[in-house]
């Protein structure tokens, strides 16, 4: 049997198999933030995965990076996930939700009463946000102070109590995509003199500190964190030490209490930051980032990671994981339909084996 299709716990997590959903944006949720039905389907047509992470889901308003984005701060807006974890547990999947708070990477016309984006200092990224309009560029941002720091940090740990009260497995920190976690963490995006800037160990603190109430409101065992160091994700972020910043804040993860560490492939000809993953995580690492299924069994028989994740070949091939145990063709995915579809094509209408 191929080492894809072998069980494996991820801290406190049973998985059937070892192929991974991947968090992926489908901006299918309501102005107000809250999943529907649609989005109920679409998970548990998934639900043979080992494991699905769910899309980037905001902690706070004050996170959402783009229209159609759903969240997790109000009653209704857990509710509608209470819905997506019941069914695919329901079909006997296992789920863990992802909280990504896009801090600078948003827009005033999707944040309340027009209010500027937040970050770790008032710098403008370049690139562009979706609204309710169409795309607008990005904006110079509001440095949050001290306090606000606190806020959101208090307001993850609101986020993750409300997950597993809606009954999922777990939760995961989106570290990456230029998003407010790694733009502490990057000394491009991170200009401040306080606790929160300057050194390493201070741009790593928001990171840490979040991961920390994380873990006490889900338990040991249940909380994930997705890294993608110089990955070249199109939010204008970058690190001048990133091996040093990496390998800190690696070395002060609390990885004895966390399910896993999730680091998607990039470009190994700058810095293999890989090796060193391997090497410093005393956690179950699994990897990320255009596998197929040959590669990805590479990946685990070869000692590299415990599980593999796979994004765009979940969106086109809800069977994913049949098909590659009877190594049948796959679906292409509709890259129009991605994004800002309002109905179910090319969301829950993808054919499936037979």
């Amino acid at each position: 049997m191929s080492s894809l299709f072998s069980p494996i716990k991820l801290g406190k997590i049973d998985l059937a198999n070892r192929i991974v959903m991947a968090p992926m944006t489908r901006s299918r949720a309501t102005q107000d933030g809250v999943v529907s039905d649609m989005t109920v389907t679409y998970y548990v047509q998934r639900a043979s995965a080992g494991l699905i992470v769910t899309e980037g889901v905001f902690p706070t308003a004050s996170g959402k990076s783009g229209v159609g984005l759903p969240g997790i701060e109000t009653d209704a807006q857990e509710s509608g996930w209470k819905a997506v974890a019941q069914g695919v547990h329901n079909v006997g999947g296992r789920i863990v939700l992802q909280l990504m708070h896009a801090g600078r990477i948003s827009h005033p016309d999707l944040q309340r009463n027009g209010q500027l984006p937040v970050a770790p200092s008032a710098i403008r990224p370049k690139g562009r946000a979706w609204t309710e309009e169409g795309q607008k560029d990005f904006v110079t941002p509001r440095e949050l102070t001290l306090p606000e720091i606190k806020e959101i940090v208090e307001g993850h740990r609101m986020a993750t109590r409300r997950a597993m009260n809606a009954g999922f497995d777990g939760v995961e920190l989106h570290g990456s995509g230029g998003y407010l976690p790694e733009q502490f963490l990057s000394s491009g995006a991170n200009h401040r003199s306080d606790e929160y800037g300057g050194s390493i160990p201070n741009r790593a603190r928001f990171m840490l500190e979040v991961l920390g109430v994380m873990i006490a409101e889900a338990g040991p065992g249940r909380v994930g964190l997705k890294l993608s160091p110089e990955s070249g994700f199109p939010n204008d972020i970058h690190d001048d030490t990133p091996r040093e910043t990496y390998t800190y804040l690696t070395d002060h993860l609390p990885s004895a209490e966390m399910a896993y560490l999730n680091v998607s492939y990039f470009d190994r000809r700058r810095t293999d930051h890989h090796t060193m993953f391997r090497s410093k995580f005393g956690g179950t690492l699994t990897i990320g980032g255009e596998l197929t299924k040959e590669s990805a069994e590479a990946v685990l028989d070869g000692g590299e990671a415990a599980a593999a994740v796979f994004g765009r070949a979940f969106i086109a091939n809800p069977d994913l994981v049949e098909r590659f145990r009877r190594n049948a063709p796959l679906n292409k995915p509709d890259r129009a339909t991605f994004y800002h579809t309002p109905g179910p094509e090319g969301y829950i209408d993808y054919p499936t084996l037979g």
